[in-house]
């Protein structure tokens, strides 16, 4: 049973192979990607596994663009700390998740569910419904959020969001072009309705988009502060839990 991991966390990929090979020795982890490049250049060339472990968020991009790129034929376990939104798309195409950090358990359940549908397993279905899964998942961010505005209801286009930000139960849109707009929808609503490509929940009271980072810099307790290109009523400043993902995001 040759396994795939897509990971880029180096630990975190050395203790996933130790987990599977503990877990089944039949199982044999032929190699480790750590980029949607590397991962993109290692199925165009060799032949694909029988199981894949992927991470969602990599350095270089999303795990599911190297879905998109290549027609994938062996089913694929999502491994992320969040993002369990976008995942539950993959749920009807036989496509298990894990949570970071990966429990032995939870583990043990989806190789116990890859070998159950095995048996009845078809590739061709399968690249089909994961290809179908990938354009509801696109399909599934808003491209406008409507707002009531002077007695009027107006569309914003989402790509026109500077950011977004929310004070004493109130949440505002504030726009590229420096409009501001209040919402009824709480800033968690907002967050899944936003593609993560282009937007950071960066604390409880701010979502950005990517267009609008300037610089970083360290803060207290080994947190950031975000600079952006327009202003914002306070500053964004990202937890030390929250650094490491945000740096990612940034660098895609």
């Amino acid at each position: 049973m040759n396994v795939i991991i897509i990971e880029d966390e180096r630990r975190t990929a050395s203790e996933l192979k130790s987990m599977l090979e503990n877990l089944d020795q039949e199982i044999r982890v032929i190699s480790i990607l750590p980029s949607v490049a590397s991962a993109v250049t290692w199925f165009r060339e060799n032949k694909h596994p029988d199981l894949i472990f992927s991470d969602i968020q990599l350095g270089d991009g999303l795990s599911f663009d190297v879905f998109k790129e290549i027609q994938i034929t062996a089913p694929v376990i999502f491994c992320t700390a969040f993002d369990q939104y976008a995942v539950h798309a993959f749920e009807s195409n036989s496509i298990d998740y894990l949570l970071k950090p990966i429990e032995e358990g939870m583990l043990e359940r989806s190789i116990q569910k890859y070998h159950r549908i095995r048996e009845h397993f078809s590739a061709v279905t399968y690249a089909t419904g994961l290809s179908r899964a990938l354009n509801q998942l696109d399909a599934s961010y808003k491209q406008s959020i409507l707002v009531y505005y002077r007695e009027k209801i107006v569309p914003v286009r989402v790509d026109s969001i500077a950011f977004v930000y929310t004070s004493n139960g109130i949440v505002r849109l504030h726009t590229i072009d420096h409009q501001d707009y209040t919402v009824q929808y709480t800033i968690e609503q907002l967050e899944e309705m936003l593609n993560p490509r282009f937007f950071f929940k960066a604390n409880r009271q701010f979502i950005i988009n990517r267009n609008i980072v300037k610089d970083i810099e360290h803060y207290f307790n080994r947190r950031l502060v975000v600079k952006t290109s327009c202003d914002t009523p306070e500053k964004v400043v990202i937890s030390r839990l929250k650094a490491q993902d945000f740096l990612r995001w940034v660098e895609q």
